[in-house]
């Protein structure tokens, strides 16, 4: 039996009694069977949870690239490594094999080299969905440089806080993006950036849409000339298991992002372990991740754990709406895709659209579906199901987060039965508990709490970077030695998980984490608005949207609310991104609070949800009356 590859539910019940009973030995096992270590580890793992401290494979030495391109090239060289397909289907898609991609990523790496980039230094990746992005994530793994990728939709203020927050030395970009029938000025938003960045001393600028640019004489070079006159051969730095590998920024919700720091050697063998099992890749498939490198679902599922397992990966530059909501069926048939793995959002637009944008097209060479981000609805889930799957294929509903590094919770295809709106089972050497009011572990089936975590998993982030007090106080300060993962879950009589959603002030829409609070300071900056206090509300495509209270500095303000309501969103924009702006804005003039001054956003949920038949209590708060003045108003 391997442990590597499950393929039946017995297999799997057996696998993950071992991987509890002793998960030293289990993951030791996986770790020395499928990978290349340029030394073995002295100790399996060590750990305390109330520090907290979380070291796997101590004393290893690796490369992660070794992993991902330098040992597949004997056997699978002239093997696709990765499919791009670029936004424009009328434009040739590229095919990467491992030997190209070899000796691209030691070029880019002997381009950051020969720009004083060295093992430690951290480096900005703000690039939309092409090559480049990929190959410049391993050209810093590669080197040893900590890669700190930004989602290339965020604003220039954004991006400045994610730079000056890990003190970045460089920054990769390009001259714009395409995004459907729109291009977008990356470069400018990155100049803006940079007038608060002390840290960068250059700016690296792939041409992707032939924009003219302006370029900052001895900061900014264009990356291709470089590229050219760089060596194809670059000796991979050799890391420890522990040593940084990346920082990603995830929405706090307070205060600024939050910085997770994933290390080499246990992310490396638990990214490729889950994407082995989850997706039940075999050789010779086509595999499509539909999301961005610029989340944790790209990293773990576009990059690392494809790349590791010697597949072949497609990045896909453009959006499902272009040139029409057939495009990623189009794709799937064109390049005979087997496992397809994208958000419920994604399925909930595309199913309101004529099914004739999905008859057109062959599917038959999918064999496994997936969904991540948030769970899947039941209706979502159906419609993907039949019209997608034709009832073939298995939906893998993936529960995990950008700081688990990894899967957590899901069905294995054509092992565990699947039930709509249930992540089902937990991966092998994944312990989940369910926590009550109390503080207690909750025992038993048919029940409902606080999910956590009660043992370590090698792909865990380590710490927030620079703050390792406000990671002790997020993940590890609610519950005694259990790493809190800010979800409810419920679990079911036969001890299947459903994630019930966020039970802190961050909202999942259309998939993206987005804190509460960076997005009230950015409203509370507008010049006539007092307070404002941001909840989530059902919304039919997105699963949740954002609803705004604003409360005006002047009540008898005169100027159009209309225009108001642009305003607030067009500073929501500027600050945070176009992702984090407001559906419906409600002018109030006063929030439900506690006698002590806390927002009662409990009720005003409530409200934005239209499901005020038990609001609880109001009698207790400071201002009852406005409860009544919100409710008359809502949009």
């Amino acid at each position: 039996m391997s442990y590597y590859h499950i393929k039946h539910l017995e297999e799997y019940f057996q696998v993950y009694r071992k991987s509890v009973r002793d998960p030293e030995i289990f993951w030791e096992e996986i770790a020395e069977e499928h990978f290349l270590w340029r030394k073995r580890w002295d100790k399996v793992l060590e750990w305390d949870f109330s520090k907290p401290e979380i070291k796997w494979f101590q004393g290893a030495k690796l490369n992660i690239t070794e992993n991902c391109i330098d040992r597949h090239l004997a056997a699978k060289g002239d093997k696709t490594a990765i499919l791009f397909e670029p936004n424009d289907p009328s434009e040739e898609a590229q095919h990467i094999t491992y030997n190209e991609l070899h000796e691209r990523v030691n070029r880019f790496a002997n381009v950051l080299k020969e720009k004083g980039i060295a093992k430690g230094d951290r480096v900005c990746i703000y690039l939309p969905m092409i090559p480049e992005l990929a190959i410049s994530v391993l050209a810093c793994a590669r080197i040893g440089a900590i890669h700190s990728v930004v989602f290339a939709g965020f604003s220039s203020t954004a991006l400045a806080t994610r730079i000056n927050d890990a003190e970045c030395k460089m920054v990769i970009t390009s001259d714009g993006s395409f995004r459907g029938a729109k291009t977008i000025d990356l470069k400018g938003i990155v100049d803006d950036a940079l007038e608060s960045c002390p840290s960068i001393e250059s700016v690296l600028v792939a041409k992707r849409i032939d924009s003219d640019i302006n370029m900052k004489e001895g900061r900014d070079h264009w990356l291709q000339p470089l590229l050219d006159d760089a060596s194809g051969q670059c000796e991979a730095e050799i890391m420890n298991a522990e040593d940084p590998l990346f920082i990603l920024y995830t929405s706090g919700s307070t205060g600024k992002p939050k910085g997770m720091v994933h290390t080499t050697g246990g992310y490396m063998v638990y990214t490729a372990y889950t994407f082995k099992n989850v997706f039940q890749y075999n050789e010779g498939d086509v595999y499509w991740c539909t999301a961005d490198i610029g989340w944790i679902t790209g990293h773990s599922y576009i990059v690392y754990g494809p790349l590791a397992n010697g597949a072949t990966t497609v990045m896909f530059e453009g959006v499902p709406t272009y040139p029409d909501w057939g495009r990623f069926w189009q794709i799937v048939e064109k390049h005979k895709v087997n496992q397809f793995y994208t958000a419920p959002t994604a399925i909930r637009a595309l199913a309101k659209e004529p099914l004739s944008f999905v008859e057109g097209y062959d599917l038959s060479s999918l064999k496994v579906l997936g969904t991540v981000g948030e769970p899947i609805n039941e209706e979502a889930w159906h419609w993907y199901n039949e019209n997608i799957g034709k009832t073939k294929s298995p939906i893998v509903d993936t529960w995990w987060q950008t700081e688990t590094g990894g899967i957590m919770i899901s069905p294995i295809p054509f092992a565990t039965p699947t039930i709509p709106t249930y992540a089902t089972l937990p991966m092998p050497g994944i312990q989940p508990c369910l926590m009550d009011d109390n503080s207690e572990e909750i025992k038993g089936n048919s029940t409902e709490g606080r999910l956590c975590i009660k043992f370590p998993w090698p792909s865990m982030a380590r710490t927030i970077w620079g703050n390792h007090q406000r990671y002790k106080e997020t993940y590890f300060s609610a519950y005694e030695n259990k790493y809190f993962t800010g979800d409810g879950a419920l679990r079911d009589q036969t001890g299947y998980y459903r994630i019930t959603g966020r039970v802190d002030d961050v909202i999942i829409v259309s998939g993206h984490n987005l804190g509460t609070a960076p997005i009230e300071d950015a409203v509370n900056e507008h010049q006539a608005v007092a307070e404002s206090a941001i909840v989530g509300f059902p919304h039919e495509v997105k699963g949740n949207a954002l609803y705004g209270y604003v409360i005006l500095k002047e009540t008898g303000e005169d100027r159009n609310q209309d225009n108001l309501r642009k305003e607030i969103n067009q500073l929501i924009t500027e600050r945070i991104g176009p992702i984090a702006k407001l559906d419906k804005i409600q002018f109030t003039s006063g929030l439900p609070k506690t006698r002590s001054g806390k927002i009662m956003r409990r009720i005003l949920r409530k409200i934005a949800s239209n499901d005020t038949s038990n609001l609880g209590d109001t009698s207790t708060l400071l201002n009852p009356e406005v409860v009544q003045e919100i409710m008359d108003n809502v949009l």
